[in-house]
This record gives structure tokens, C-alpha cells and sequence, in this order.
């Protein structure tokens, strides 16, 4: 009886400190914010969207279309986010492979010799054991088999840690469509801001051919008295002044340049271009479309929610971090002292099963700073 109610309590108390084990620290979760506004943009309904346009027909100019599919190929930041696109599907793969069973296959060899006066050597030579007996000297281990081990996923656990994974596999798409979008934009800002600039470098050019004539009509002017020598000096001021502006119009354009090229990912060289039609240039009218237009075309917008939906998986994951886990473990194979023994059945077969319930009890510090910081 006394036996009995020892194990009774010491039952109860494995199941209190089990219970205690489960208990989730206290954590502060912020609420959506869902204040909108009564309407959009003067109730637009147009649901044309410029979105839905490919970048290879919005912009007309070849030299232009050129330079962005250089850019998309050779950037360093998408090349970069192509990498961890790649991290993102082996993720996926790691945390698909957790809720498996593991099997290794393995074999080993071992030889020991025990002291006589040690209880192994006792039992030997108590037992009369001699070579060519049961137990040579030295004592062989051999063994060869399968282990296997399984963690059962009852608190879908490693389940929802995969699900997580693929919407970060998806998240990290998005961005990558995001970082593409910014980059055609980058371009094309850049590309029209240099034939802009060469606009004004061809402008100035023919406003200092016109001052410099009009400089040598006001020369013979004042050579026949009919002006003075202050008219000329402004004329001299003024086509000196458009001579500076050129110089710095030109070191603009350079730096412009030098910018398209760190965006394509090569070395500093002139940038193919064509600026004759740019007055002539009529720029495309950009439609939003409707609200619901933005949540589906914005590459941003997709990457918060795919982010969101794997944050909220991931709360799960940590949560079920303070349950109990379940472990199967099984093995199978041979195992003799001699070789030549190895393979006989069934004197050398051995099997092994176990399965074991393991919870955190002490010291679940960085469980619970991991549960905080998925909150």
C-alpha cells in the first residue's frame, strides 16, 4: 500500500508540473488599425489600371527598354534577392523534412579489453571464459543496423513552421517583384532625366553661339561710337555665365550616367540614348484603378500580407514550444563480438522500440523570449 500511494504522488505531481510546464507567459498584442477613409480619391471608379501594363510596352523608347532589361539582369541587388529567394526554397525543404521520420543506416567496431580486477574481468574470470569461449580477450563489438526516429507532430508544430516557410518563400517573391518594380522606375527616371539634360546642354550651346554673334555686333557697334564699352562687358559677362552652366550641366550628365550604370551593374561608360523627339515627348497618363485594384497589383501591399499570415503560423510554432512533445524511436540490426558471428540469425539480431513524452519543466527562458518576440 505504501508502494502504491508513492507512486500516486509522485503522478500527481509529474501532472502539476506538466500543467505548470504548458503555461504561456503573458504577452501584449496591439490591435489592427482599421480607421479608413469614407472614400477614394473623389470616388474614383475607373477601373483602368496602369499596373496591369508590361514595363516593355509602357515605355516606347529602345534605348530605354535596353537599359532595363540590363539593369534586371545584371543589378546586384536582384541578384542578391535571387539568392535569397534560393535560401527561401531550401527553407522549405528543411522545415518539410522535420516532420519525417529520420532513418540512419550505420555500423561499427569496437574492442575492449577490461581489467581482471574490475567487475566485467571478475564476472570473465569467475565464469572460466578462455580464448576460443563465448568471450574472447579482447571482447569485440560489432554491430550493424537501422535507426529510426520520429517526432509526432500532435500540435501541428513542425507542420505550421513549414506552412510559415512557404509563405516567406512567397514573401521574399514579392519582394523581389518589389525591388524589380522600384528598379524600372530608377531607370527610366534617370534615363529621362539625362536626355532632359542634354536638352539643355544643346540649348545652351546655341544660346552661346547667339550671344557670342550678338557680342561681335555690339563690338562694331562701339567701334563706330554708337554704344559703349559697358554693353560690351555684359555681353562678355553673359556669355562667360551660359560657358560655366555648360560645365555644369555636363558634370550632371555624368553623374546621371554614372548612376544608370551602377543601377546595371557595370563599370562607368556613356549611356546609349536618344534625345532628339524629347520636346515632341508626350507622357502617359498613370491610372490607379480602384482600391481593391492597389491590394492586387502593389508588390508591397502582397508582401505585408504573406509576411503577416507566416507571423501569425510562427506564434503558433512558438507556442507549441511549451507543450509536451512525443518521440518514437525504434532500430533493427546485428550485433556479435566475432565478424564471422555478425550475420547470424537469430543469435545476432537485435531490435529496439521506445517512445518517450518530453516537456519543458526549468529554465524555459528562450522558449519564452522566442514565444515574445513571434507575439
Amino acid at each position: 500500500m505504501k508502494t502504491n500511494s508513492i507512486i500516486k504522488t509522485l503522478v500527481a505531481v509529474l501532472i502539476v508540473l506538466l500543467v505548470h510546464s504548458c503555461a504561456l507567459p503573458k504577452v501584449t498584442q496591439k490591435d489592427p488599425n482599421k480607421n479608413l477613409p469614407a472614400t477614394y480619391q473623389n470616388e474614383v471608379t475607373d477601373s483602368v489600371n496602369s499596373a496591369k501594363a508590361d514595363w516593355k510596352t509602357f515605355f516606347e523608347d529602345p534605348a530605354l527598354t535596353d537599359l532595363i532589361d540590363e539593369a534586371v539582369v545584371n543589378n546586384k541587388e536582384v541578384n542578391i534577392m535571387l539568392q535569397k529567394i534560393m535560401m527561401s526554397q531550401n527553407e522549405i525543404q528543411t522545415r518539410k523534412g522535420e516532420y519525417l521520420p529520420f532513418v540512419n543506416l550505420g555500423a561499427g567496431a569496437e574492442v575492449e579489453k577490461v581489467g581482471e580486477y574490475t567487475r566485467n574481468g571478475a564476472v570473465e574470470e569467475s565464469l572460466n571464459i578462455r580464448d576460443g569461449k563465448a568471450f574472447p580477450d579482447p571482447l569485440g563489438d560489432f554491430k550493424l543496423g537501422a535507426t529510426a526516429s520520429w517526432e509526432l507532430d500532435i500540435w501541428k508544430k513542425l507542420r505550421n513552421a513549414k506552412k510559415a516557410a512557404v509563405l516567406e518563400y512567397l514573401a521574399t517573391t514579392e519582394g523581389k517583384n518589389l525591388l524589380i518594380t522600384n528598379l524600372v522606375s530608377e531607370v527610366a527616371r534617370s534615363y529621362y532625366e539625362l536626355v532632359a539634360l542634354d536638352n539643355e546642354l544643346q540649348n545652351l550651346n546655341q544660346n552661346i553661339e547667339i550671344q557670342e554673334n550678338a557680342l561681335e555686333v555690339v563690338k562694331l557697334l562701339k567701334e563706330g561710337a554708337r554704344t559703349t564699352s559697358l554693353a560690351v562687358k555684359r555681353f562678355q559677362a553673359e556669355v562667360q555665365k551660359n560657358k560655366s552652366e555648360v560645365y555644369l550641366v555636363k558634370q550632371e550628365i555624368r553623374e546621371i550616367e554614372n548612376e544608370i550604370n551602377f543601377l546595371l551593374g557595370r563599370t562607368p561608360q556613356p549611356i546609349v540614348r536618344n534625345a532628339t523627339d524629347f520636346i515632341d515627348l508626350v507622357p502617359k497618363i498613370v491610372q490607379t484603378g480602384i482600391p481593391s485594384q492597389l491590394l492586387q497589383n502593389r508588390p508591397d501591399v502582397r508582401q505585408a500580407e504573406l509576411e503577416l499570415a507566416a507571423s501569425r503560423l510562427n506564434i503558433k510554432v512558438a507556442k507549441a514550444d511549451f507543450y509536451p512533445s512525443i518521440g518514437i524511436k525504434a532500430g533493427v540490426g546485428f550485433n556479435a563480438f566475432n565478424p564471422k558471428f555478425l550475420l547470424n540469425t537469430p543469435e545476432s539480431l537485435l531490435y529496439s522500440a521506445a517512445a518517450d513524452v518530453m516537456a519543458p519543466l526549468v529554465n524555459r527562458n528562450a522558449i519564452k523570449a522566442a514565444y515574445k518576440n513571434a507575439n
